[in-house]
């Protein structure tokens, strides 16, 4: 059993695009969202690329995707990301991520996925990049559809609490952990471990790291998922993948945004 482990973050720190804003023209594709989403999804991808999905951002953009998720059948949006994700990922991953996860499975630590993202996209990268347990939002599900609220946002703090249970269960010391990420609303996730590394970051974390003296990386070389991780197998049915909005994402950040509006209340 391992002792410690290594927490990525996933968009913009293991890969250089979102995970789920890049599916959208799939969903466009199987009916789930209409051309007007396709066109606020790829805004949705142009500003995250510009300056990060900060908090302010991310709220902008919950309000009209919300609504999208509610009833959409939960076997269809995974058959669909089961179609689609492979290519998406393929050419996307740092070369320098790819690296790091290596060393640390080379020095006896488990490998951690953390992100905003949905389930349904994050396990299956994990299990791509050959990590060893992932943590991500997840939706509720309603007979085999979606209702549009959450059952955990893996944002923020929430990201530090499920690392500290994580940590708990496996007999991590966090104080040995390693934790990677490029946003500032990531700052909690790498204050609950030992060794944090700000990769890529946002202007708001690269202040944070240079305060308080964090190792600051620039990741900037994506290779072909394969050309790392040789033993992945190839989809059976892929599909082109192209820009849009994330919508199921999106609805866990707005249905937590209206949690944190009935605390304040």
């Amino acid at each position: 059993m391992s002792d410690s482990a290594a927490f990525f973050d996933l968009d913009k720190t293991i890969i250089a695009t979102s995970s789920t804003l890049a599916l959208g023209r799939s969903f466009y594709a199987a009916g789930l969202i209409s051309r007007r989403d396709v066109v606020k999804g790829a805004y949705a991808k142009f500003v995250y690329h510009l300056g990060g999905a900060d908090e302010t951002r991310m709220d902008r953009m919950r309000d009209d995707l919300a609504r999208t998720v509610t009833g959409w059948e939960e076997s269809k949006v995974r058959a669909i990301i089961e179609a689609t994700l492979f290519e998406l990922i393929d050419p996307l991953v740092y070369d320098e991520a790819a690296t790091l996860i290596e060393e640390h499975h080379a020095a006896g630590r488990d490998v951690v996925i953390v992100s905003s993202s949905g389930d349904e996209v994050v396990k299956p990268v994990g299990v791509m990049l050959g990590a060893d347990h992932a943590v991500a939002t997840r939706m509720v599900v309603e007979d085999g559809v979606y209702t549009g609220d959450l059952d955990f946002y893996a944002f923020g703090a929430f990201k530090a609490e499920a690392m500290r249970s994580l940590a708990a269960e496996h007999g991590w010391d966090l104080a040995a952990c390693y934790a990677y990420s490029d946003s500032a609303t990531d700052v909690p996730m790498l204050e609950a471990v030992g060794h944090p590394f700000a990769v890529n970051p946002d202007r708001a974390l690269r202040r944070e790291a240079t305060k308080r003296e964090w190792p600051i990386l620039e990741f900037k070389h994506p290779v072909p998922l394969r050309s790392r991780f040789p033993r992945i197998p190839t989809p059976s049915k892929p599909l082109t993948v192209g820009i849009a909005g994330a919508a199921v994402v999106a609805a866990a950040g707005w249905q937590a945004a209206r949690v944190r509006g009935r605390r304040a209340g």
